[in-house]
């Protein structure tokens, strides 16, 4: 029995809201289809919540980029809090969407990281990293990594100080890229004196479905518990995997596996209800055991990317609280 099992116990306020659908099925021959599904049922939700929660436009400035990646370029968004003074310099997050590297781009986050930027007084760059299947499943990782290292060669430019907090940030399929980025850059020599201070992560696919090692099987137990949770089921992640076309030992898509000393501290986020629960808790106590720092925050009873649809939900605000107090102790750890 998993010591989080309870957490699995349906959300009271999500299951009187909650309007059972047919099952998820990725199927790319309609990914037009596909695309117009999550817009409609996760995305606009959530823009219409953050929308009427924007900051004033005098608190921030937005700054649209073209990052040139390998092939072509790809889409950036940068906020920044708005200063009296232009010496006055930030932090830096850099965000990525979810999706499941198929869905989603810079607009489905941007009036909630419009909040997090004033809130925080963090400067965020939002990166639209390209999708499947008009592109391999690695393009997202190849493009949000040049991304990474293109915010760094021009902090100047975008007011920015990785010397005050160098934040990578990102939501379930972001988040999974998040965290192989983290471990790449320990071995890049570009990151020598420019590291990488945290890492947060929101309910991220952290192993692949073949890849489960027997040594944790008893620790990775919600994929069954939650096999048939709302929105996000045990046969959703599995059409994930296949649809990839990831190796199941390739460490960019299972985090689980790499080897973990020298990453930086992590903050992650689970949900009860999710497939994907005991992967983000097995992967702090990991971090945790290599004398890592970790913070861990769980909402209890919904399921993965439940936030997208009810963000105004108690969970749904706690999640959004959990986060931004995650980013506070990473920006206060990396001094």
């Amino acid at each position: 029995m998993s010591q989080y099992e309870h957490l699995s116990t349906p959300d009271p306020e999500f299951s009187a809201r909650w309007k059972p659908r047919p099952p998820l099925v990725l199927n790319l021959a309609e990914i037009s289809k596909m695309r117009q599904g999550f817009k409609a049922f996760a995305i606009a939700p959530y823009l219409k919540y953050w929308k009427e929660r924007l900051p004033a436009e005098s608190l921030y400035q937005v700054q649209n980029f073209d990052i040139p990646v390998e092939g072509g370029a790809i889409k950036a968004r940068y906020l920044k809090p708005a200063v009296q003074d232009d010496r006055t310099i930030f932090p830096l997050l850099i965000w990525l969407h979810s999706g499941g590297w198929m869905n989603g781009d810079i607009d489905m986050d941007d009036f909630w990281l419009r909040n997090v930027c004033v809130d925080l007084q963090i400067s965020v760059l939002n990166v639209d990293y390209r999708l499947i299947p008009e592109y391999h499943w690695s393009t997202a990782l190849h493009d949000s990594y040049t991304a990474v290292k293109w915010a760094v060669d021009h902090a100047d430019i975008l007011g920015a100080s990785i010397s005050k907090g160098f934040i990578l940030a990102g939501a379930s399929s972001g988040a999974t890229t998040a965290a192989a980025i983290v471990h790449r850059a320990k071995e890049d020599p570009f990151f020598d004196n420019r590291k990488i201070t945290g890492h947060a992560l929101q309910i991220p696919l952290l192993i692949h479905l073949d890849a489960y090692p027997k040594e944790w099987k008893s620790e990775l137990l919600s994929m069954e518990q939650n096999k048939d949770a709302p929105a996000v089921n045990k046969d959703g992640i599995r059409g994930l995997c296949d649809l990839t076309q990831a190796s199941p030992t390739d460490l960019d898509f299972s985090v689980l596996l790499a080897p973990h000393e020298g990453v930086p501290p992590l903050y992650i986020q689970v949900c009860g209800l999710d497939p994907l629960r005991d992967e983000g808790f097995l992967y702090e106590k990991l971090l945790r055991e290599k004398g890592i720092k970790t913070k861990v925050d769980s909402c209890a009873g919904v399921p993965h990317n439940f936030q997208l649809s009810m963000p105004d939900i108690g969970a749904g605000v706690k999640f959004d609280k959990d986060f931004r107090e995650g980013v506070r102790w990473l920006l206060a750890n990396s001094k």
